[in-house]
């Protein structure tokens, strides 16, 4: 990153969500003599039953730990751009039968979109998060690299940003590890020390997701079919409450051969959910895929010239995977992986690297099967 020799000139507002990250965020920059304002999001209402709302702690949270800084701060409210640009797009690919990666499209739409843009009303020169990624910039190209902690790395979820957006954004605890990050929020006794981290999707919270989900969405029931012979095997709760792969609640014992059930396929026409015993089935594997809204972090221009080997992941913290990509006429990229792969799921990020480098990623929108077994859609 590029920065004036000045730093008390150059307006840092840091996005806030009242966790240790954040708060060294914050911290770093400060020490580091920029001007740094902390904002808090507001992105959902999420006050429970008895009234209780966490968004109101973590923003007390982040008050306690500007004051530590002696740094300006402020809460903005997000909640219908949330809604409109992140929720509805949740809901709609449940709605399809596919599994959204939600944070994927709240870096893209909120924190570096919404966010940013009132940022830089507010006179803002960068934007900081407490992302576990860096940036370098090379012949004038912003490159996207993972954190130094690669438990952390969250680049998966950054892969959707562009030029204009990453020559906005700082990521200051990207090459630390996370220890190090609690060790340095602890040496400044920092409010949010010890504060635990947030798991999870932020609208859901605590909550059940199935119960969650059915307060949007009707669920309606079906058959749940052996993909192997077409035997019924029970009957599902509803296709959105499944992903690919999952083996926790199914309600099907271990009879046949006594190994656990996996769930293989939707076919959403017929309202059917398929599954297989044991997860070497080759309905649960596959040879590639096809991606949609793919994007390229260099920017069109540098675009790679076909086929291009690099290397993918299909699922957070997953191993990168090799992979050879093929730009089509439609605009979608075929993915051929080296290896067949497990339970790849539609509507997840698939996001490409070239070593440390992101290169960007898409939506997983048609995966392509070893093997149809009878009773199998496909």
């Amino acid at each position: 990153m590029t920065m004036s020799n000045d730093n008390q000139n150059t307006r840092v507002i840091v996005g806030m969500s009242g966790g240790v990250d954040s708060s060294v965020t914050a911290l770093l920059l400060k020490q580091q003599g920029y001007d740094v304002i902390g904002i808090f999001m507001k992105n959902w209402d999420d006050t429970d039953e008895f009234g209780h709302c966490t968004a109101e702690d973590d923003a007390e949270d982040v008050r306690r730990v500007c004051e530590q800084l002696d740094i300006p701060y402020y809460t903005v409210n997000f909640e219908k751009e949330y809604f409109d640009k992140v929720f509805s797009y949740f809901l709609d690919e449940y709605k399809s039968g596919r599994t959204p990666n939600p944070d994927v499209m709240c870096n893209r739409e909120i924190k570096f979109g919404e966010f940013l843009n009132k940022a830089l009303d507010l006179g803002a020169d960068y934007v900081a998060t407490g992302h576990y990624a860096r940036l370098i910039q090379e012949d004038g190209t912003y490159k996207l690299l993972r954190g130094v902690d690669n438990n952390k790395d969250q680049t998966y979820f950054l892969n959707a940003l562009n030029q204009e957006q990453l020559s906005r954004a700082m990521f200051p605890i990207g090459h630390l590890p996370k220890p190090e990050v609690r060790r340095i929020a602890e040496e400044a006794g920092l409010y949010t020390a010890k504060k635990k981290d947030s798991t999870g999707v932020c609208f859901i919270g605590e909550r059940n997701f199935k119960e969650f989900l059915s307060g949007y969405l009707p669920a309606k029931s079906g058959d749940m079919v052996d993909i192997e012979s077409g035997e019924i095997k029970g009957r599902h709760d509803g296709l959105m409450y499944y992903t690919l792969g999952q083996r926790q609640g199914l309600g099907i014992g271990g009879s046949g051969n006594g190994q656990p059930w996996f769930v293989a396929d939707k076919d959403l026409e017929k309202n059917i959910l398929y599954v297989v015993q044991g997860d070497k089935h080759p309905s649960m594997y596959s040879t590639g895929l096809i991606a949609t809204g793919v994007n390229w972090i260099a920017g069109n221009d540098h675009v790679p010239n076909a086929p291009y080997h690099c290397t993918a992941k299909f699922r957070y913290r997953q191993p990168d995977q090799g992979v050879t990509l093929t730009w089509r006429e439609d605009g979608t990229v075929h993915v051929k992986f080296d290896q067949e792969q497990k339970a790849i799921t539609p509507g997840q990020a698939v996001v490409f690297y070239d070593g440390d480098v992101c290169l960007g990623g898409g939506t997983i929108d048609i995966v392509e099967k070893v093997a149809a077994a009878a009773g199998s859609p496909a």
